[in-house]
Order: C-alpha cells, then structure tokens, then sequence
C-alpha cells in the first residue's frame, strides 16, 4: 500500500485533465479535418473500385490505388494533381507501346531503353516544379508499371503492350475521376482565399517595413536583412499554394501568368529594397535621413503605414485602389527632382520596389476577382532551369538504380523480378525531386510499405474469406484506409503513410472478383515490392544528391556567370530574361542556405538590372565606350579597378546637363556599392 501514494494523488490530476470539455474540444478539431480526409480518401478508393468492378476490368486494384493517390487534403491540389495524373499516364501508355514496338523480340534493348526513358523523366521531373513534377515522374513509372505486366516471369514480350495500356489508363482515369467525384461534393475549396490572404499579408508586411526603413525610427535600426531573409522564404513559399489554386479555378489557371508575375514582383520589390536599405546604411545619418525623408513624403499615407495584426484585409478589400496608388507612386518618384546622385538612387529604387509591389497587387486583384481589374493579355510562361547539374545527376542515378534491378532480376531469373522493377522506378523516379530530404523520403516510404504488407496480409487472408458484398469489403478496407489517410494529413512522416494508403495496401490486397487468396503468390508480391522500394532507397544513399552547400554555391557561381556575361555581352532589349533566371535560383535556394548567400543573390540580381539601365542610357548619352572599360573589368572579376573607372565615368557624366546623366550616375552608385560591399563574390574566380 505505501506505492498506492503517487498514483493516488497522480490519477485525479491526469483524469481531470483528459475530461477537461475544452481540452476534449480541442482535441476533437484538431483530429477533425485530417479524420475527414481519411473518409474522403477512402470514399474515392471504394468508388473507383466499385466502378472498375462493374466494368469488369481485369485490375480494379489501380483504379483504387489512383483514386488515393490522387487523394490531396485540399480540393485544389487533389484536383490539380488529377490533371497531371492523367496527363503523365497517358504520355507513360504512349511511350511504352512505342517501345514495345521498337524492340518487340531484344529484351536487352527494351529493358536499357525502359532505363533510359526512366532517366529522361526522372531528369524532366526535378526541372518541372509541383505538379508537373509529378506528371512527368509519373510517366516514368507508368512504363514500369505497363511493362512488368508484359514481361511476366521470364522477361518476354507477351505482344500486348497496346492493350494493357489502354487498360491501365482507363483503370487509372477511372480513379482520378472517382476521387474527383468524391472530393468535389465533400469540399468546397478554398484555396484561392487562402492565396489572397497570403499575397495580402506579404504584400502589406514588406511595403509597410520599406517604408518604415526610410522613417527616422527605421534609420537607427538600418539592418534589415533577417527581415527580408525571411519574407522572401515566405515568397518563395506561395508556389505550390498558387497550384493548389489554380486546381480549384478555371480562370485563375487562364492567368496563371499574372500570379507569377505577382510572385516575382514581390520578390523585386525586397530587390529594390536591399539597394535603399544598403544605400542607406553607407550615408552620414542627416544626409540620409533628410533624403529618406523626401522619398517617404512621396509615397502615399495608406503605403506608410507600418504593418498591423488585420492589414491583410484592408489590402484585400480594394486592391485595385492599392495598385493604382502604387503606379502614382511609381511615376512621382521617377519625376521626383533630385539634386544629387544619391537621392536620384533612393527615388529610383523605391520607384522599383513599389513597380514590383504593383505586380503582386494586380495578382491580388485577380485573386478577389475585383471588377475594376484590367485583365492583362495572357502570355506564356517560360521554363526556368536554375541548375542543370541536380537534374542531371536525377536522371543518372535512375538509369543505374533500374538498370541494376532489370539486371539482378535477369541474373537470378527471378519470377517477381517485374514488379521489383516496378517500384524501384516509382521510388527514384518519384523521389528524385526531393533534393537532399530523397533519402529519408525513400526510407519512410520503404517503411511504409513494409506496414502494407503486414496490413494487407491480416485483411487479405484473416477479413476478407469471412466477407461476401462489396459494401462489407468496403468497411474491411476502410479499417486500414481511414487512419492511415488521416495520419497522411499529419505532417509526420507523410511518406510513409502516403505508401501505406495509396502506393502498398491495395496493390497487395489486390481485390479481384473473384478474390483469390494465394498465400504464396501474396508474399511474392510483397517481397518483389519491398525489395524494389528498398533498392531505390539504396541508390539515393550509394548515389546521394547534391549537398545543400554544393547548390548554393553553385548557384552563386552560375549567377555570377550570367553576370559577366551580361556586362559584356550584347545589351538586352529588357531585363526580364535576367531577372526571370535570378528569380528561379531565388526559388531553390536550399533552406541551409546562409543570411549571407541569399543576400548575393539580391545584390547580384539588383546589379544586373542597373547595368542593363546603365548601358541604355550611356549608347544614348555616347559615352558607351567608357562604361565598357569598367564593365570589362567587373568581367575579369576585378571590383577594385572597376569601381575606379566607375567613378571617372560619374565624374565626365557630373558634367552633363539633364535628368538622365543624373539617372546614370545614381546607377553607378548603386553598382559601386554593390561591388564594395560584396567585392570578395564579384571577384570570385578571377584570373591571377
């Protein structure tokens, strides 16, 4: 009895707290949604199923195993991610009876074709983003899938390559339209919304912080670098909510030019303001405050304010009227008399930051569907490819990791071999996009596959023989579909849930009409499939992807190619192909990357767009020789001499009458600054 104290006086305690109504009520919402989005996932499986049943086609198990993988917690991106589905598989069923075709009786040229094209997607896969990504990995391994089906135990064509893709793609549409079906009448959406609340916040936090960085109280903090570091992760962050949105709407996807812009507005405005921010800091404190303070009395009080719990909804309500105040802004700065270099600097700079902030108005805008938007003509979206050396590397190890595989099993003659294969080329060609986090992504789905195969197993051989109606198969495979589709809703371990209800139970339970319950032919299945997801988690171990550092350094030098280039090179007609190539390394610069880096790339992309004003304005002014000497040297990688010849180039353009020599030489502060500030990565690599 003494051992009774403790939990004597522990029980009432821990007892009161679990029935606590508001900790139960807690509790209740937060298991709400991903609960619901377990029955949704497993709806839609039941539904396809039911359907592929009824058609009688010879594997309903797809078009189940499509509608939970298409299955997303947010209608947008399950509907968007349906799109793609659809659009990869039907590529993966052409690319496979074209092979076929090529190769009907050279099983050694099939399968290293079967590598190379899993090489291919693998490498359009990690240049693609979100969606599309997925699209394209999904081609990949719809050949796998279609061709382990004709390969059988041996390795030969069985001739019906035609048809069982016409099959799987009609299985696998099957389940994208059931999820929809299901997916569409149980939620509403809302993606939009939330994009619109987003691009609100963002847009309000960095024009209220840019403006609070020119008030008096903003001088005596200047640093502000921590702040736009972290605003432009946020930035960053809107792409795959821009996709789930477009998923919901039809005309959010006819302008999805318009949201990229926006984002890249964003990002220009945080440009513009590293330039003032920097340009600031480098002043004596009265110069800069009186000349701050002439800037910050063109803007507009509602563009003033400091950013305030709630802001995100004035800017929603009218973002139109926003915008509008933006481009007055914009022209009065431009117009805005400046006497001396450094004032024409800042103007010309807030005018930037604010011609950005316009951009990601208008993308508002078009978000809340307000009437007085102009509607800007739609124009494409070019592809933007920061890094060809990750993709590269992708493809490369795809090629080994399936190869290998289609070699063990034709050494070992293996009859599970295919579907070895198979999942080998899900787990590489699927992952690969995943940088540095493929590894451990592989490991939680090869886990989950394992959990699979033990759920499978007890549903398959110890429920499924006491069940006779579809309806009590349907409760038999919710008991596993349910919890682990509301566990995938969790931001735990996604992967391994994800392969557990979408990837691995239903392909193992397999249901047939009639069902079969072959003991043997289950557990080599299941073995086939962890050895296969097993063997892509190894090759992202034994052929690991780019380190986070190796990235950034890469695109740190790759940027500052492009400069060079740039300062020599033929004079652009305008500077969006320059700014669209910074924005997309902006874009996937890793998290590791330091304060640092990401403010080289601001520098870098901010000095590009100066020099492309600078050389205009120097052709018009004849004095385009001069500016060449000292944009050569910034070629060579030589700060020193280059900020030396700058500043003789400021000294004959001083004597020069007119708004635009006065242009030309804030410029060229702007240009020298960078280069004094950041001298040690702008002469990287130089000769000697």
């Amino acid at each position: 009895m003494s051992g009774a104290g403790p939990w004597a006086g522990g029980s009432p305690q821990r007892s009161s707290v679990i029935l606590d109504p508001r900790w139960t009520a807690d509790a209740a919402r937060a298991a709400g949604p991903p609960l619901l989005f377990g029955l949704r996932l497993w709806a839609s499986a039941c539904l396809a199923l039911y359907v592929a049943f009824w058609l009688e086609l010879d594997n309903a198990f797809w078009a189940g195993t499509t509608a939970a993988i298409v299955c997303q917690p947010n209608l947008g991106a399950s509907l968007r991610k349906g799109w793609y589905r659809m659009i990869g598989t039907v590529v993966g069923a052409v690319a496979i009876v074209v092979l076929t075709a090529c190769f009907p009786q050279d099983r050694a040229a099939f399968l290293v074709s079967l590598a190379l094209w899993g090489a291919g997607c693998a490498l359009v896969a990690t240049l693609l983003r979100n969606f599309a990504s997925y699209s394209a990995a999904l081609a990949g391994y719809t050949v796998a899938i279609i061709a382990s089906d004709q390969l059988g135990a041996v390795g030969g064509l069985n001739g019906q390559a035609f048809t069982l893709a016409v099959t799987r793609a009609s299985e696998i549409c099957i389940g994208i339209v059931s999820a929809g079906v299901v997916l569409a009448g149980t939620d509403f959406g809302g993606a939009p919304r939330r994009l619109a609340t987003l691009f609100a916040a963002l847009s309000a936090e960095i024009t209220g912080r840019f403006s609070g960085n020119l008030s008096p109280a903003g001088l005596e903090f200047p640093d502000t670098q921590p702040v736009r570091r972290e605003l432009i992760r946020r930035v960053i962050a809107l792409d795959p909510v821009i996709d789930e949105a477009i998923g919901e709407s039809s005309r959010l996807r006819y302008h999805s030019p318009v949201l990229q812009r926006a984002v890249d507005g964003l990002l220009a405005a945080s440009a513009g303001w590293r330039t003032v921010a920097v340009h600031l800091m480098r002043l004596p404190y009265e110069q800069a405050r009186r000349e701050a303070d002439i800037v910050l009395r063109t803007l507009p009080q509602e563009l003033r304010a400091a950013p305030l719990q709630g802001e995100p909804t004035r800017w929603i309500a009218d973002p139109t009227r926003l915008r509008q105040m933006c481009e007055a802004a914009v022209r009065a700065l431009v117009a805005l008399p400046a006497g001396t270099p450094s004032l024409r600097l800042l103007a010309d700079q807030a005018a930037e930051a604010l011609a950005g902030m316009s951009q990601a108005l208008n993308g508002l805008a078009l978000l809340v569907d307000d009437p007085a938007r102009p509607v800007p003509r739609r124009g494409g979206l070019r592809l933007r490819v920061p890094d060809w050396l990750p993709a590269l590397v992708n493809a490369g190890r795809a090629f080994v990791a399936i190869g290998a595989v289609e070699l063990f099993w034709i050494v070992t003659a293996w009859p599970n071999g295919a579907g070895a294969i198979e999942f080998a080329a899900i787990v590489v060609i699927l992952l690969s996009p995943r940088a540095d986090q493929a590894y451990a992504a592989a490991v939680s789905f090869t886990a989950g596959i394992v959990l699979a195969n033990v759920f499978a197993a007890i549903i398959t051989f110890a429920v499924l023989p006491n069940t006779e109606t579809f309806a009590a198969f349907s409760l038999a495979i919710g008991l596993v579909m349910v919890p682990a589709g509301a566990l995938i809703a969790q931001p735990w371990q996604t992967a391994m849930f994800t392969a557990l209800a979408a990837f691995g139970f239903l392909s193992l339970v397999a249901p047939a009409n009639p069902m079969r319950y072959d003991q043997q032919e289950f557990y080599n299945s299941a073995l086939a499939i962890v050895a296969g997801a097993s063997a892509g988690a190894l090759s992202f171990r034994l052929l690991p992807p780019l380190s986070p550092a190796f990235r950034t350094r890469r695109l740190l030098a790759l940027t500052l190619r492009d400069l060079r280039r740039l300062a020599t090179g033929p004079i652009p007609r305008t500077s969006d192909d320059w700014e669209g190539r910074v924005y997309g390394r902006l874009s996937v610069l890793p998290d590791a990357a330091e304060p640092l880096q990401r403010s080289l790339l601001l520098a870098a992309l901010s000095m590009g767009t100066d020099i492309i004003q600078l050389r205009r304005i120097a052709r018009r002014l004849d004095l385009g020789s001069d500016l060449d000497a000292a944009l050569d040297s910034v070629a060579r990688g030589d700060s020193g001499i280059a900020t030396t010849r700058l500043v003789r180039l400021d000294q004959a353009l001083g004597a020069l009458p007119g708004a635009a020599a006065l242009r030309a030489r804030g410029l060229i502060l702007a240009i020298s600054e960078a280069l004094t500030q950041h001298s040690a990565y702008f002469d990287a690599g130089a000769a000697g």
